[in-house]
């Protein structure tokens, strides 16, 4: 109950038993040679443990050289094994960057491994009680967004940069007016000098002020706020004091103690958009996975988290994305409190790539946002949305897409368009 957990794929031209000692040492007290003050005591205190060891099949090659495997004469096999270990908890306390760096850290760099992905990361509920909790999440989002069934269909600003601040507000105001539930910035749309925050936040407040006192409903806007930490501090009180309640950060340039900086700062919702990640998890046998790294990131107390999306334009497959939406509905730990936050479904979703979805996510409880699937819809972005919320109800009650369309028009449309592309 005092350890935190870590699993993990290692590739080795060495015995993976000994390797992952290795590996339990050098995250905890151990070094390559036992040193003066580590004591029996000391090490029955700190040391790591390896819980469980099970060889796979082994690489055909190294995935990754290294030079000290080459200095020793290791060659093939190159031996595969999922390898568990106990870190104690004392070692880290409440603090996120060394967790991190204490699960992964030097593992990579290690002369004996050839690859390592650290898969996921185990925590008993008095480790994650020492952390932030979403302050939002799935609940408060609903509240907030004045959704209370089914997902929350959003969109992207795009063009990604380049509109000023008043072409921006007049595009959220056809949006508001066409019903949409939740806008979100664009990733690399932060503070650009043709629409600075300063400008652009009290633009497009003001028109989801308007449409909140027509309609009753303020339209969550995702305001993208990455940047130096006083920055982004400065830029959330600027949205809340416009009436706000969301803003955006880029997770893995704002790193984890910039987004735990933020989550004490603010009581807007967080939505972590996790652009860069790719370079993290796309190599089977190097990286993070997801389920490891959106567990890091959810420590820092973030409400939204990207999972990307089915039938999109990047290199995830439907059992990825799938994986990683319902990580992010389930909570950290089973006996530990709700935590769980919203799974963000962007990347070429359409009307027609809602039936996966659904399925995938196995709950209603996410946002589903398409960037041109609304605003590239031939009848507008107002039959854009339409298409989402046609395509819906048809679901809902149980019918197909194909059968129902001739009788939704804006559906109908979105098929004929998005579906021949």
């Amino acid at each position: 109950m005092d350890r935190i957990t870590a699993d993990y794929l290692l590739e080795t031209p060495f015995p993976p038993a000994e390797v992952a000692a290795m590996m339990a040492g050098e995250q905890s007290s151990g070094t390559f040679v036992r040193v003066a003050g580590e004591t029996d005591a000391l090490r029955a205190r700190t040391a790591a443990e390896v819980v469980s060891l099970e060889e796979l099949e082994p690489a055909p090659a190294a995935s990754l050289h290294s030079a000290y495997a080459a200095r020793k004469g290791a060659a093939a096999p190159f031996r595969r094994a999922k390898v568990r270990i106990a870190y104690p908890a004392a070692n880290v306390g409440p603090n996120l960057p060394t967790l991190a760096a204490t699960v992964a850290g030097n593992l990579y760099d290690l002369g004996e491994v050839t690859g390592l992905r650290l898969l996921s990361v185990g925590l008993p509920a008095a480790v994650r009680a020492g952390f932030p909790l979403p302050l939002q999440g799935i609940a408060g989002t609903r509240a907030s967004a004045g959704v209370a069934a089914g997902p929350l269909f959003g969109t992207i600003i795009k063009p990604n940069v380049g509109l000023g601040p008043a072409e921006i507000a007049a595009l959220v105001d056809q949006l508001c007016a066409a019903g949409v539930d939740f806008i979100k910035d664009d990733e690399i749309c932060a503070d650009p000098a043709s629409a600075p925050l300063a400008e652009r936040v009290p633009a497009v407040m003001a028109v989801i002020r308007k449409w909140r006192d027509r309609t009753g409903r303020l339209v969550m806007m995702a305001f993208n706020i990455t940047g130096e930490t006083d920055a982004m501090r400065r830029h959330a009180d600027l949205v809340e004091a416009e009436g706000g309640s969301c803003v955006m950060a880029s997770l893995n340039w704002c790193g984890l103690s910039g987004m735990e900086t933020l989550r004490r700062h603010t009581p807007l919702a967080i939505h972590g958009h996790r652009n860069g990640y790719g370079a993290m998890g796309r190599h089977p046998a190097l990286g993070i996975g997801f389920a490891a790294y959106q567990a890091l990131y959810r420590l820092a107390g973030i409400d939204h988290m990207h999972v990307h999306g089915i039938g999109g334009k990047f290199a995830d497959t439907a059992e990825e994305v799938a994986e990683a939406a319902r990580l992010c509905l389930a909570p950290l730990c089973p006996e530990g409190p709700d935590d769980r936050v919203m799974p963000a479904f962007s990347s070429g979703q359409w009307a027609g790539t809602l039936p996966q979805t659904l399925d995938a996510a196995g709950s209603p409880d996410f946002m589903f946002m398409c960037g041109g699937g609304i605003l590239a819809h031939p009848g507008g972005p107002a039959a854009g949305i339409a298409s989402l919320r046609e395509a819906h109800d048809v679901l809902a009650s149980g019918g197909s897409l194909a059968a129902a369309a001739a009788r939704r028009p804006a559906l109908q449309a979105a098929l004929d368009f998005f579906g021949a592309r």
